[in-house]
């Protein structure tokens, strides 16, 4: 039976080592070939093996899947290097616009200009072409405006497990948040 648990961990280890993306269980359930009580062992079993202090590595929950990533203390260190993408970095305006996006979603363009107080116009553009947002949904108001939210890949690119471990804002942050639109 231990032999079994091994091999099946490092199974699981080998899938989400190969994964660029987070896999929910059920994907790695279908991938596997192994019993959803299997692919839980074996996540248990690594959960363990990754939470010593001689790993590098834990399981990272984001966007409602599993994936191996360095541990948060390593990230801090290594993050300027491997956390970039092929592309430069978000300029301050895309970082301002996909902050409202993340905080307010679902939210129209025309509420995101009232916001920053100048348009969003090619930083939406921008963060739809990067994956970071896309399109929500239409608002139920005249002329059905287009809604905007964030996408799996933004909570991968922050290390979120969803919206609701964005970091809380203080009470001077929302008023800032507020009162950018309204001069």
């Amino acid at each position: 039976m231990e032999l079994r648990l091994e091999k099946e961990t490092a199974l699981i280890e080998a899938i989400l080592y190969l994964e660029a993306d987070p896999l929910d269980k059920a994907a790695l359930i279908r991938i596997s070939g192994l019993a959803g009580e299997a692919v839980e062992r074996a996540l248990a079993n690594l959960e363990d093996r990754y939470g010593r202090e001689d790993s590098g590595v834990a399981l990272s929950r984001i966007g409602g899947g599993i994936m191996i990533a360095p541990k948060k203390e390593y990230w801090e260190l290594l993050k300027e290097r491997y956390g970039k993408k092929n592309e430069a970095r978000l300029s301050r305006a895309a970082m301002e616009t996909l902050s409202i996006i993340a905080y307010s979603q679902p939210v129209t363009q025309s509420e995101i200009k009232a916001i920053r107080g100048v348009s969003a116009d090619n930083m939406i553009r921008l963060l739809i072409e990067k994956g970071l947002i896309r399109e929500a949904g239409k608002k139920d108001v005249p002329g059905k405006p287009i809604q905007y939210g964030t996408t799996r890949e933004f909570l991968k690119l922050f290390r979120l497990e969803s919206i609701a471990d964005l970091p809380k804002l203080n009470e001077s942050e929302i008023e800032r948040f507020e009162l950018i639109g309204q001069d």
